[in-house]
């Protein structure tokens, strides 16, 4: 009999030893190395085996138009790039608790609903629970098909005998692999599992969506390799103390990335919000240290209130507390400010939001950013109307941002008067717009502007 092949992997970071180790040299976690094996199941050679084409010249080779189909969630096709790609294999990652369930087997039910076969595969849920909550979404579809199980073998061959034209498997970290060891969700598991379904995903032209847990540290649980065996990876966010979830894609092969939906938690289910912007701005009261700011995500401007407390700080110890911006950013910032305006504001607490828990990962609300603390210093407040936008240097300088016209079209749309936008891209308008545009080169210059707009 041959010698079964094993190795220890850390279940945090992957990290591979021929030797048990009480502390992992990679991520220093204490008790994190298993034992698992290395066997290989020679059977599977051939299924794996994706295409039987030979090494051609790129100019040889002919394209063929993706293969999509939509959901009938117009939100849900806006992150995927514009509908499912067939044989496409898709992670959704979330907390729990935040709706991934939900949202799968609303897509699978209004899939089900168009004609499609859809089987819905719960390894945490019986049958009668996710019959329950079928009810409750109103789904009740023939097409629609549940099965509850985790061994992963039963799992493939279940769906090569009911041949469904979309898959779900809830969750990834639940299957196990009998001719793998490692309980399920560990390191082995997850990856051994995950490709399994890439290969019957990418053979049989079905496309297969895996839900997924993540840490405390808001990392997938798993191997890191799972994002990329993988064609896209969305995630879940949100609090389950909010009525919001925003569903953002990390990854996707077949399209953009950064691209993000909304979706309002409602008694009969996920609603998706085909307005964000004006979702996010409603009842908002312009009072000093507020501004509306226009990142844009993905190819989706977004307006956003932006909103600075400016406070004494108590035993002279001054904090810098940020919410839905990068911190380091905001410290940079107030760094310029404080050189430019030659305020003091070591002795003072600074708190920084972002209305409706949205995160903002782009330079180009740097000019908010500045506008609102010294609106919330000053006491002053920015004009109702108006709309900020600009990427800000060391030096005070305001640069230029890309997709101009796309934010400012969002602006004029929601009724915003006035935009303060950097000098560099007013040449990118070519025709009167109903909205003012104030061009500015430095932040100077742009809070000379507001006061004049405010006065």
């Amino acid at each position: 009999m041959a010698k079964v092949r094993t190795t220890f992997i850390c279940q945090e970071c992957g990290y591979q030893s021929a030797r048990w180790l009480g502390r992992c040299p990679a991520c220093e976690k204490w008790n994190s190395l298993i034992e698992e094996r290395l066997d290989i199941d020679t059977s599977l050679r051939e299924e794996r085996r994706l295409s039987s084409a030979k090494p051609s010249p790129i100019d040889s080779i002919k394209t063929q138009p993706e293969e999509r189909f939509l959901t009938g969630i117009s939100e849900f096709d806006h992150v995927l790039g514009g509908g499912i790609v067939a044989g496409s294999l898709v992670l959704l990652a979330g907390s729990p608790g935040i709706g991934k369930s939900t949202l799968l087997l609303q897509v699978a039910g209004s899939l089900a609903a168009s004609g499609k076969r859809c089987l819905y595969v719960s390894g945490e849920e019986s049958l009668e629970q996710v019959k329950l909550r079928a009810e409750r979404l109103r789904i009740d579809s023939p097409k629609l098909i549940i099965f509850s199980e985790t061994n992963l073998q039963e799992i493939v061959s279940q769906i090569k005998q009911v041949e469904p034209n979309f898959a779900i498997i809830d969750s990834i970290q639940t299957l196990y692999d009998e001719e793998f060891s490692g309980s399920p969700g560990s390191i082995g598991q997850v990856k051994q599992c995950a490709e399994q379904l890439l290969y019957l995903a990418k053979s049989r032209r079905i496309p297969v969506f895996l839900s997924g847990q993540i840490t405390k540290e808001g990392a997938i649980a798993g191997p890191k390799v799972l994002e990329h065996i993988v064609d896209a990876v969305l995630y879940f966010e949100g609090s389950r103390d909010h009525l919001y979830r925003i569903l953002r894609v990390d990854k996707n092969r077949y399209g953009t990335t950064s691209e993000i939906s909304i979706f309002e938690m409602k008694s009969d289910g996920l609603q998706q919000v085909l307005n964000p912007s004006q979702i996010f701005l409603e009842g908002r009261i312009p009072t000093a240290g507020t501004v509306v700011v226009a990142p844009l995500e993905g190819t989706r401007p977004l307006l956003v209130e932006l909103q600075a407390l400016v406070t004494r700080a108590n035993f002279n110890l001054p904090r810098r507390q940020v919410s839905g911006v990068d911190y380091n950013r905001v410290l940079l910032l107030i760094a310029v400010l404080e050189k430019n305006f030659n305020l003091h504001l070591e002795n003072s607490d600074i708190f920084l939001n972002i209305a409706g828990g949205v995160k903002i990962y782009e330079p180009a609300c740097d000019l908010g950013v500045i506008a609102a603390i010294y609106s919330g210093v000053k006491n002053r407040p920015v004009g109702e109307s108006v709309v900020i936008i600009g990427e800000v240097g060391l030096t005070g300088e305001v640069r230029g941002v890309s997709f101009i016209e796309k934010r400012v079209s969002e602006a004029e749309k929601l009724g915003f008067k006035t935009c303060i936008l950097p000098s560099h891209n007013l040449r990118e308008f070519h025709q009167k717009r109903k909205i003012e545009l104030v061009g500015v080169s430095t932040v100077n210059e742009a809070i000379e502007k507001l006061h004049l707009i405010h006065t």
